[in-house]
């Protein structure tokens, strides 16, 4: 394959992440309630308890992948896979991108989407492209060529792919490639010359948007044009309604415009999903919208879905009946700028926490894969005394005489799959 290293520059939306701090005013009291796609998404049963445990921690490794034969630039890369030798079916999951120093960009963590793989007996490598976090190499931020930029991007998927593909825990012939946003577009960019044993590409919510460039949506369309056209890995497409970088009018183009040469791609339209489509991958909640689309495409590659071990989801504490959920009064040592984040806090979707400390202390987050441990760490960055949960998604968790804390294995909270969060 001869992926050729294009260096393009852009402007684009990528994983989305949120901050806000201090007084939080005009929030409504009630609690959250999931609407959508998220009303009507099915809940899971994983099976007994006679499955092979996996840790918590997913046996989580940081590795260093040769981005080019030389060997002189190498990519920061989490890799996620079950206990054993193997050799495992593989994930790579392609991120998007943030706003600002790219380098400064957390490391590509998406512990909800690896869980899933994970709990079926895949591995799952998250690959930081250059120019991202902790990867050497530059991002060149100039030109408005789209279709450049997702073949310059899909050099490091190709590089992860090779690499990958000669451990000896990894099955080379069953291998899919998945993005997300920015990540969307480099994976089915990459299906323009993918590897023989890669079956599928799956699409989330993928794009490249440059506010700057005259035409821009017009180069994103014609990007997925020329793709589609050297493309014959089967792929498949999960967008949203309520989606804050791409109107469904701009998707079905670029879908149109994909399929138009007769390339293989299913597209499925998830409807609205909480506040934000493109942020379905991120959170833990979205799994019950993504993953059925993702079994059967799983099942038409004839690759593995069903529950292989056993994977335990981040720790919940149980309601103390210390208080109802929308009692703000009765939420201990905050202050009234404190009480007005608690309203925000009870205006988010789930999942959802909020902790407080001695102090006056206060954190809530939403979203993401863990947020107890998010509210927790926000919490403590105050440097106002150790703090607790008070409340978790839609229970009041506080118990005066005892601590509550998320348990998420390691309690790192360093990834790309954080939403929203509120402190002081």
């Amino acid at each position: 394959m001869a992926f050729s290293k294009i260096l393009v520059g852009w402007m684009a939306a990528g994983a989305l992440s949120a901050a806000q701090a201090g007084t939080l005013p005009n929030a409504n009291t009630g609690a959250g309630t999931a609407s959508g796609s998220l009303a009507h998404a099915e809940r899971f049963d994983y099976g007994g308890s006679n499955l092979p445990q996996v840790a918590a921690g997913l046996n989580e490794q940081i590795l260093r992948i040769p981005a080019d034969a030389s060997g002189s630039v190498t990519l920061e890369a989490t890799l996620f896979k079950p206990d054993g030798p193997g050799p495992f079916p593989l994930v790579v999951f392609n991120h998007g991108k943030n706003t600002g120093d790219l380098h400064l960009q957390p490391r590509s963590r998406p512990l909800a989407f690896a869980r899933e793989f994970v709990r079926r007996g895949y591995a799952v490598i998250a690959p930081n492209r250059q120019g991202f976090a902790g990867s050497g190499g530059t991002y060149q931020q100039e030109g408005c060529n789209v279709g450049k930029n997702g073949l310059a991007q899909a050099a490091d998927v190709d590089a992860t792919v090779r690499y990958m593909s000669r451990q000896t825990y990894v099955d080379a012939s069953r291998i899919v490639v998945a993005g997300t946003s920015h990540g969307g577009l480099a994976s089915v960019a990459y299906g323009t010359e993918a590897a023989p044993g890669v079956r599928g590409i799956i699409n989330f919510s993928g794009g490249l948007r440059q506010d700057l460039c005259d035409g821009w949506q017009r180069n994103l369309v014609d990007a997925f044009d020329q793709y589609g056209a050297r493309t014959a890995v089967r792929s498949l497409w999960l967008y949203g309604d309520n989606d804050s970088v791409w109107t469904p009018a701009l998707v079905a183009q670029m879908h149109d415009a994909y399929v138009s040469h007769g390339t293989q791609a299913q597209f499925i339209d998830f409807g609205r999903y909480k506040d934000d489509a493109h942020r379905l991958i991120v959170d833990r909640d979205g799994v019950p919208v993504w993953w059925p689309a993702v079994n059967a495409f799983l099942e038409k590659l004839n690759l593995p879905t069903s529950v292989r071990y056993a994977v335990a989801n981040p720790h919940e504490p149980k309601a103390t009946g210390y208080a109802a959920i929308d009692a703000v009064n009765a939420v201990p040592y905050v202050d009234e700028a404190g009480r007005e984040g608690y309203r925000r806090f009870l205006n988010q979707h789930p999942s959802r926490a909020f902790a407080v400390s001695s102090e006056g202390a206060w954190s809530w987050a939403e979203g993401g894969d863990d947020p107890m441990a998010l509210a927790l760490d926000n919490c403590a960055k105050q440097g106002a005394g150790a703090c607790r949960l008070y409340a978790v998604n839609d229970r009041v968790v506080w118990n005066a005489n005892t601590t509550q804390t998320a348990d998420n294995g390691d309690g790192s909270t360093h990834d790309t799959d954080t939403h929203a969060l509120a402190s002081r």
